[in-house]
């Protein structure tokens, strides 16, 4: 079993350094095994990059689809509940959405709904884009992409929508499930205790305003610092235990008693309930 997951944490952490040179000093431990947890992902209907949208892929670069989409690309589909999910653990659901989360580190950070979403030099352009287009996705598509590839639950995915959610479409089309929003703990040494694996993170921009959205690690997290983890896509660096810039896009990131991500923290939202 150990084995197991310790291969399982380095096939995950190959896709990033597959695709960007910076090698991360930060890891995730599962505890279950990779087949059982994102099998359906590696191979299978979800493992199909080209079918994450809601139009087919033939028309995710027709030119007459520019003026409708823009920069932000074709809307992401909402997806079934993968098989047996009425009968796994919360613990399962919220290591399977960091899990699934995991397979896109790497990307840039980009204002698409698809994290694969590449379009050509003569689309139109962010104009506020300061990373080169690329494939990539945003805080908040990535939050509901990620939930809803994992779990087919879909959260809306305008940041203001999403950190005022009391419920969430899913898992699949024609149900919701509620969302209870998590005060924040008064410390940072009490975020871990308060918070659990898959939790989402709201935080504020200087002006007051919630501008930011990640992805709760936690415990099953591995720091040198012995710092709790997060993982999002953001368009700032930080800097690593080692002293090295993470890049822009989408890390895994410690949370620092430093770094906004505490000191201007908001509030929590939690879709995967406690243990029962």
């Amino acid at each position: 079993m150990i084995l197991r997951a310790l291969v399982f944490i380095f096939a995950l952490l190959g896709v990033a350094q597959a695709q960007n040179a910076y090698k991360s000093p930060y890891s995730v431990k599962f505890s279950f095994p990779e087949e059982e947890l994102i099998g359906d992902l590696l191979k299978g209907p979800r493992s199909d990059w080209k079918d994450h949208a809601s139009v087919p892929f033939r028309d995710w670069y027709n030119p007459s689809n520019q003026t409708r989409w823009g920069y932000w690309g074709p809307a992401m589909r909402h997806f079934d509940p993968p098989a047996g999910l009425a009968k796994k653990s919360p613990q399962w659901s919220r290591e399977r959405v960091i899990a699934t989360g995991m397979r896109f580190i790497g990307y840039s950070y980009q204002h698409h709904h698809v994290p694969d979403w590449d379009p050509p030099a003569d689309w139109p352009c962010d104009p506020e884009q300061k990373t080169p287009v690329g494939k990539g996705v945003d805080c908040s598509n990535f939050t509901g992409f990620v939930y809803n590839l994992a779990l087919g639950i879909l959260p809306s995915t305008g940041i203001k929508t999403q950190s005022e959610m009391t419920e969430a479409a899913g898992p699949g089309a024609g149900r919701s499930v509620p969302v209870r929003r998590v005060e924040l703990p008064k410390s940072h040494e009490d975020f871990s205790n308060a918070l659990l694996t898959g939790d989402l993170l709201f935080v504020k921009s200087n002006k007051g305003n919630v501008s930011h959205v990640v992805l709760w690690v936690g415990k099953i997290g591995n720091s040198p610092e012995g710092l709790p983890l997060i993982l999002d896509s953001t368009g700032s660096g930080a800097t690593d235990s080692n002293g090295e810039t993470i890049p822009d896009g989408l890390q895994l990131r410690p949370f620092k008693r430093t770094s906004w991500y505490f000191t201007q923290a908001s509030h929590v939202l939690r879709i995967i309930p406690e243990d029962s």
